[in-house]
This record gives structure tokens, C-alpha cells and sequence, in this order.
């Protein structure tokens, strides 16, 4: 690995704008601090090396609208967790079991993803295991340190705030921070260091724009793919484009709106029941499912036949207005491969803006909101003329 840090400034930035284009990144909103850098340059080699080998999907992500979180985990939001997912067989398998609790520990007190932490730590540092200059002690090449290569200096600029190890009673402009209470803010010890991530993810917005605090902390859009891949190996159910919280679903799916009728009820609950599955085009289940034969075999779980395609689906109707959408109702959308009159993709409603929708390769099935996403309009399966579920009234 000696050879990268042999490219030198004008070759990682080289680099860096082959993958995002000649624009300037965005700072990272630190006061204090000028034009953004990322807080590591080094690792993000080793960020598209990882890119390549695990082929992590290349959807471009970003937007305020897009929230992460563990689509398949209502226990959080009844708990009050704030949707913390409970972790993988993988993240108890490959991440060592002191960063694994300091992890879920901090994510909880902080309010941010704990697999965000831990994705970035992973490819960061690989949880504090790597041997790369900077990890252990002073910093690498372009002046992050610690098992979260937070910016100490130089390219990177001091983020942390202070030097890498002082007295936590000393006032810094940055994220220092002393997790552990032993009377120092260490940026090579790991609940310090972890705690100074969260920190900086929570000034750069990971609550509402979870990809774009991520890019913030390392300006490459590979970077926040493969910290979004590990996030989602790590999360039991995956992790992905949605928000399961007291807010938006304080009961989850089925208790997200006033359910009709049976069978809506019977349709939205066959749905949450496959939250957390695989997208895959062409697919009715039961292991992966695309967006219509999501709505369809829900649906068919409420014994009422409708057709296989969103095209088909948005003509067969009846359509209602967007001022009397109830839940069970579906949602179309043009989508990358439609139009406004034969809308490409389909989700089914289950109320107060969010639907669950089979979306893309690469994301889990998940729970969304729509309203930003633009509609094309809603149909109602339950109202079709002739369709009948055989279930009793609710």
C-alpha cells in the first residue's frame, strides 16, 4: 500500500476529479474552516479499490428528501430508538466487539446511524486494525488521524479542533471530543474518535441527508457508496432509502393511516412483511420481487387478482384524486423507464405520505414518502369493479 501515498497531492486530486467532474465539492460547513476538503484523501484509493472489488452499486445519491434508515425494523420506532437497526450477523462476525458497542452506544446518544459509523470506520480504517500511516499515531499524507481519519492538519484541515491528543477541559473550534471521560480527547482513541465522527455528520445534516453528510466527511461519490454498502451488510434486514421513526410511522406500516377495509389491510401487511428483501426486475417473490409484482402479490395475498405491470396496473384503476388517498391505495410515478401515461414504477400507500415500494436494484424493499417525488396518480385495487377479497369487513 506504500505506493499511494506516492501520487502526491496533484495526483489524488486528479483522481478525485475524475470522479466527480471539474465543480468544486462543497465545504464542510465547520466554522472556522475554508473550501471543503475531504477529511481523508488517502483512503479514498483504497475506497475505489473496494468499490471495484465488491462492485457496490453506482446510484448516484444526494438530495435532502432521501433519509436512510433499516426499512424491516418497527421495534425501533416503538422503542424510541430512533430506528437504531439491530445489527447483522455480519457486523457481529467481522467487527471487533469493543467498536462494535461503541458504535451502537454513541449512535444512540448522538442520534445518527450507527452503521453510518461503522461504514465509515470500515473503510476509514477497517475499525482501527489498518497499519496505514495515521491510524495508530501522527497522521497520513494528508493529515487525518485516528481509526476515523479525522482531519488534524495539512490538506485535510484540523476538523478535529485542537491537537490530536489534549485535555478535554481545553476549548476547541472543532469535534474533539473525550467519549470515554478519562480526561482526554484522543483522536486515536476509538469512543473519541467515533464520537467526534458523529458529531461532525450531525453538523453536516446525516439526520435529514444521510449520503450528503457522508460525502461531506469525504468528498467522493465512491466513498458514499461503499460506506452505504457496509451499512447495509451490517444492518439486520439491510439498510436503506426510507424512515421507520415515532414521526413518520409511529406504528409502523400497517398504522401509518386509517386502513379501509380488509382488504388494504391484508395487501399493506403482505408488503411489510417483505420489507428489507431484494429488488429484482421481474420478480413476484417470495425471496426478491420488482414494484409491481410487489403490489400485485400483495394484493393477491388480499385475494384480488390485478395485473402484472405498473402500465397495466395504472389503467386497470379506478383512479381517485390525491386529496382522498387512503391506505391500500397505489401510487405511480414515471420512473426511469416510463411516462406520465404509462407510469414505470408503482408503490402501494399505507398513509400519512409514505408507501412501501419495491424501488431499484441495489435497495432493499422499503418504506418512502411520495409526496416529493412527484405522482403521476393513485388507483385503488379494493374499488375495481368485480374485485372481491372474500375477507370480512373491517
Amino acid at each position: 500500500m506504500n505506493w499511494l501515498a506516492s501520487l502526491g497531492w496533484r495526483g489524488l486530486r486528479a483522481l478525485r476529479q475524475s470522479r466527480q467532474g471539474a465543480a468544486a465539492a462543497p465545504g464542510s460547513g465547520l466554522a472556522g474552516r475554508g473550501p471543503g476538503r475531504p477529511v481523508i484523501w488517502l483512503a479514498s484509493i483504497v475506497v475505489l479499490l473496494l468499490v471495484g472489488l465488491l462492485t457496490v452499486p453506482m446510484t448516484m445519491f444526494g438530495g435532502s428528501a432521501i433519509l436512510y434508515q433499516q426499512a424491516s425494523d418497527c421495534s425501533a420506532a416503538r422503542s424510541g430508538s430512533s430506528g437504531q437497526p439491530p445489527a447483522a450477523v455480519a457486523a457481529r462476525d467481522s467487527i471487533p466487539a469493543s467498536y462494535l458497542r461503541l458504535f451502537r452506544q454513541i449512535g444512540r446518544e448522538y442520534g445518527v446511524p450507527w452503521v453510518i459509523l461503522a461504514g465509515i470506520a470500515k473503510v476509514e480504517s477497517d475499525d482501527g486494525r489498518s497499519s496505514l500511516p495515521g491510524v495508530h499515531s501522527g497522521a497520513n499524507a494528508m493529515g487525518a488521524a485516528g481509526p476515523m481519519q479525522i482531519g488534524i492538519g495539512g490538506a485535510a484541515g484540523n476538523v478535529w479542533g485542537g491537537a490530536p491528543v489534549h485535555p478535554a477541559s481545553e476549548h476547541v473550534n472543532g469535534v474533539a471530543t473525550d467519549a470515554n471521560h478519562d480526561g482526554i480527547a484522543s483522536v486515536y482513541e476509538p469512543a473519541d474518535a467515533i464520537a467526534g465522527a458523529a458529531k461532525y455528520l450531525l453538523r453536516s445534516g446525516v439526520q435529514t441527508n444521510p449520503a450528503g453528510a457522508i460525502f461531506a466527511y469525504n468528498h467522493l461519490q465512491a466513498y458514499v457508496q461503499a460506506v452505504l454498502y457496509w451499512a447495509g451488510r451490517y444492518a439486520r434486514g439491510g439498510y436503506t432509502v426510507s424512515r421507520v421513526t415515532l414521526d413518520s410511522a409511529p406504528q409502523c406500516a400497517t398504522s401509518a393511516g386509517q386502513v379501509p377495509n380488509a382488504a388494504a389491510a391484508a395487501a399493506i401487511t403482505f408488503a411489510e412483511q417483505q420489507l428489507g428483501k431484494p429488488y429484482q426486475w421481474g420478480a413476484t417473490g417470495p425471496d426478491s420481487y420488482d414494484c409491481s409484482g410487489l403490489v400485485m402479490m400483495a394484493y393477491r395475498a388480499a385475494g384480488i387478482d390485478i395485473p402484472r405491470t405498473s402500465q397495466q396496473q395504472w389503467l386497470w384503476g379506478p383512479r381517485v384524486p390525491a386529496s382522498q388517498v387512503e391506505p391500500g391505495d397505489l401510487v405511480f410515478f414515471a420512473g426511469a423507464d416510463g411516462t406520465r401515461t404509462a407510469p414505470g414504477h408503482v408503490g402501494l400507500v399505507i398513509g400519512r405520505g409514505l408507501m412501501i415500494e419495491a424501488y431499484a436494484t441495489g435497495f432493499p424493499i422499503r418504506i418512502a414518502s411520495y409526496g416529493n417525488r412527484d405522482p403521476v396518480g393513485f388507483t385503488r385495487p379494493w374499488a375495481h369493479r368485480g374485485a372481491s377479497s372474500g375477507l370480512p369487513p373491517r
